[in-house]
């Protein structure tokens, strides 16, 4: 469904949102009337995102490169295709575990006479979903993988930055699913705000920290619960000890994974002090190893759109303008301002300092700071002083340190001698903390996130039980509290 936009928000934005709230309305009737999904329907919606997924593959790669300019098709076919099968295969084999009963002890002394108690995970009813442009089937299809397991239906927003995706997404969402299973509306920023204001019965949100404000002000308005999957600056530290070539490529190998597009994406990176020259020297062969040409190489991926462009190259003048040196890896010194695509060349940053843009605002592109650091203590206390972050990254060989980094930061997740990779494990819950973020999904904790876990207790038999709390008071009760009220 494609709801265009006008000059009169007020006219307009209410019709907007009357079409909208038609489709909730509709997904609602439908749940109630039929009531919590069966295991074999929520796995028959399952299998049908599977085999869009896999039916449409090349579909999705060809638009994702309009799209973006151009993007990696390899890339494509490994986050969005490959990386959204993998949740809704985990989500198909383990639901029927998930949905069964989970026991409750009953404390004494019901639990001597009888009494049970018991969650039973309900679906909640209708989710929402705003995906973000950077990886728009993806972070489409692996909430469905908790939201189908959980039985429930979806609309979607997707991205405007992404159209061609999008629209395609509403096409062959649309050739699978009845409107009031899954549903998929697109449109601007006013179709973004109705759609925020909606009386879900959740609401997912992926994308910026300073959309999510007013993503989650609309929310309120009807008190519909959040998950909100964030960003902002996730650190990577390298420690003393540490194999610094083996963690400038695997650092490097995220920060150009779809060209530092990713909400993970290293942001900056704390190297030990007399080691920078290190850092930068393998950093360039591994860029140049796996990007030996950047301006048509199909495995590297360009910028979203111009505006994008131009922020990230104002950082890097922002920091060249404030005395920052400034390492870019071109392997074949290539001119970057003669190409038809949006493609910024891998570009680090030595020692930034704290009044560049570059070590203000998430980066989401190929620029890398490099902070340098005497002792841990420092590192500590700069991550500490800042927002928690959605990733955080430790490159090392000493478990004491790895455990105090562990034990004195916090942040969404930590991948351990690697970037990123925590968001691929199924069986971990996948959020953010405080600016970050705020609940999770993935596996299990995707399954009870868009479920309702109703408390159910099942009282005694025994007729004692009926009396035990009932008046008249007298001795008898005061004795079995004065038993009860104790150190």
């Amino acid at each position: 469904m494609s709801l265009a936009e006008s000059n009169t928000p007020d006219t307009d934005g209410n019709a907007i949102a009357d079409s909208i709230r038609s489709i909730v309305d509709r997904q609602k009737a439908a749940h109630i009337k039929e009531g919590a999904l069966s295991v074999e329907r929520r796995i028959d919606w399952m299998d049908r995102a599977i085999a869009l997924l896999v039916d449409n593959q090349k579909e999705i790669a060809e638009a994702l490169v309009s799209d973006f300019g151009h993007r990696s098709y390899e890339q494509t076919l490994l986050t969005d295709v490959m990386g959204s099968i993998g949740p809704l295969k985990h989500a198909k084999k383990h639901v029927r575990q998930w949905m069964k009963p989970e026991k409750r002890k009953v404390q004494f002394p019901l639990n001597l006479l009888g009494a049970k108690a018991r969650i039973e995970y309900q679906p909640l009813g209708v989710v929402g979903i705003i995906s973000p442009w950077n990886f728009p089937i993806n972070l489409t299809w692996t909430p469905l993988a908790g939201v189908f397991a959980a039985g429930n239906r979806a609309i979607i927003k997707p991205s405007e930055f992404t159209p061609a995706t999008s629209e395609l997404m509403a096409r062959m969402l649309r050739s699978a699913y009845d409107e009031t299973e899954v549903a998929v509306v697109t449109g601007g920023p006013a179709v973004g705000e109705a759609f925020s204001r909606q009386p879900f019965d959740h609401l997912l949100f992926t994308g910026a920290t300073s959309i999510a404000y007013h993503v989650m002000r609309a929310a309120a308005e009807n008190l519909v619960p959040l998950t909100l999957e964030l960003g902002g600056k996730s650190p990577v530290i390298v420690s003393k000890s540490a194999k610094m070539d083996d963690a400038a490529a695997k650092i490097m190998t995220g920060k150009t994974l779809n060209a530092g597009q990713i909400c993970l994406a290293p942001d900056y990176v704390f190297v030990p002090e007399g080691r920078v020259d290190e850092f930068v020297s393998e950093a360039t062969r591994s860029v140049t190893k796996m990007f030996p040409t950047l301006k048509d190489n199909p495995d590297y991926t360009s910028i979203i759109n111009q505006r994008h462009f131009d922020r990230i190259n104002g950082y890097v003048d922002d920091a060249k303008s404030k005395g920052a040196k400034i390492v870019e890896i071109n392997p074949a010194n290539e001119d970057m301002s003669q190409q038809q695509a949006h493609k910024i060349a891998p570009t680090l940053i030595i020692n930034p300092t704290e009044d560049m843009k570059v070590m203000q605002d998430e980066i989401f592109g190929p620029v890398l700071p490099i902070k340098t650091y005497k002792d841990m203590s420092e590192v500590l206390g700069y991550v500490n002083d800042h927002a928690r972050p959605l990733g955080l990254y430790y490159f090392g060989e000493d478990a004491a340190e790895e455990r105090t980094v562990l034990d004195r930061t916090t942040s969404g997740g930590v991948t351990i001698n690697d970037v990123i990779m925590h968001v691929s494990m199924e069986d971990l819950p996948f959020g953010g903390v405080g600016p970050s973020g705020m609940g999770a999904y993935h596996g299990l904790d995707g399954f009870k996130t868009f479920s309702h876990a109703k408390a159910i207790y099942t009282q005694a038999k025994a007729k004692m039980v009926a009396e035990m709390f009932r008046a008249p008071y007298g001795p008898k009760t005061r004795k079995t509290l004065a038993s009860m009220i104790k150190k």
